[in-house]
């Protein structure tokens, strides 16, 4: 088992004070998680506080661009299984959205809400600076945009920054899911009209609070869940929002579930108690196992697949490393044609008989196989 390799064995010595950069692809290699990966990076500096993965999944369209995620894993095991998950589903992002880029994703081990130093921080951009034209990255789970910006000042390959970038890319993403689920919602009941349905919203983070602002503004009633009580307190007051537990929320009696926080949300134990008829979110990586899709097809539940929908955030990222620069005008046209594509998901679906993730899989896939 991998726990037997734990960070204590990755440790660096005591008296050691710089970055190392280590290749773990081999190590990643033992885990189920792991998919044909180019290649895993591990930076630690022990005097910093520093433990963070880089997964580079595929580089065949493009150099892998992808968000750093810091978040205080179970295990060193744990950490890496998100990195590689993360990574692999940012591939199928860029394939399914037509961009040239590749996979990649980074885990930092801390609670953001504790362990974010500038000492922490200014190691890591170190280790970005060491992988530049390997990897770009951008804000995720745990990361702000003044954390962009004070990465960006120190490392070449951040993106996503209000120095030179083009500022926080949340509020793409959450155009994109809001899109996304009124074409589900088109697709399930001939409607894109969201007034008087009942939308769950787990998570309240910028795409999570975007997205229940959007919903709110058209007239859905909202049932919210999150972590942070003070988040839900707001969500109450300003949309009247029914609250639910965090671990529940996906049991609400709900015409739609948008899993906006982390991913693993659908799995054998949830996917039973969900009683929407459509779910589409935010989070990565949704679906526990990939047999999830079908068992949701199978109990007449639409399922968005994530990594189309959420795909905005990265859209607008993109184009600050595209050739040319930055063009806004052209990142909202290609937010906008999200329904478009997920319309063209759910008609192969249909067609073929097969659950709609899985249908954006093999999309994304022959797209990386030509090149």
């Amino acid at each position: 088992m991998l726990h037997a390799l734990d960070t204590r064995r990755l440790r660096l010595p005591a008296e050691e004070t710089t970055l190392s950069l280590t290749d773990i692809t081999a190590l990643a290699a033992s885990l189920g998680a792991y998919d044909g990966h180019e290649r895993v990076w591990l930076g630690r500096d022990e005097s910093r506080d520093l433990t963070a993965i880089v997964a580079v999944h595929s580089t065949v369209l493009g150099p892998a661009l992808g968000g750093t995620r810091i978040w205080p894993h179970e295990s060193f095991e744990a950490a890496l299984t998100d990195a590689l998950r993360l990574s692999r589903g940012m591939t199928d992002k860029a394939a399914i959205a037509g961009l040239p880029l590749g996979g990649g994703k980074a885990v930092i081990v801390a609670d953001p809400r504790r362990q974010k130093t500038p000492e922490l921080f200014e190691a890591y951009a170190e280790m970005l600076t060491a992988l530049a034209g390997q990897y770009y990255t951008a804000e995720d789970v745990g990361m702000t945009l003044a954390d962009a910006d004070f990465l960006g000042q120190r490392a070449p390959n951040v993106a996503g920054t209000t120095r030179g970038g083009s500022g926080d890319p949340s509020h793409y993403t959450a155009r994109g899911v809001f899109l996304g689920l009124k074409e589900a919602l088109r697709r399930r009941h001939g409607a894109t009209g969201v007034e008087g349905l009942t939308v769950a919203v787990q998570g309240l983070g910028s795409v999570g609070w975007a997205l229940a602002t959007a919903l709110h503004g058209e007239g859905a009633k909202l049932v919210v869940a999150d972590l942070d009580r003070g988040r839900v307190e707001n969500a109450a007051d300003q949309f009247g929002a029914a609250v639910a537990g965090p671990d529940r929320i996906h049991a609400t009696d709900a015409d739609i579930y948008a899993p906006c926080a982390l991913g693993g949300i659908l799995s054998t134990a949830t996917i039973p108690e969900i009683r929407a008829k459509i779910v589409a979110g935010a989070a990565n990586n949704q679906l526990a196992t990939a047999e999830d899709a079908e068992r949701l097809a199978a109990r007449g539940v639409l399922h968005a697949p994530d990594f189309v929908i959420n795909a905005g955030g990265l859209i607008n990222v993109a184009a600050e490393v595209a050739p040319g620069g930055y063009d806004r005008a052209a990142v909202v046209e290609k937010v906008e044609r999200i329904p478009a594509t997920l319309a063209a998901i759910f008609d192969r679906s249909e067609a073929e008989g097969r659950a709609p993730d899985a249908v954006a899989r093999a999309i994304a896939a022959e797209r990386v196989t030509r090149g």
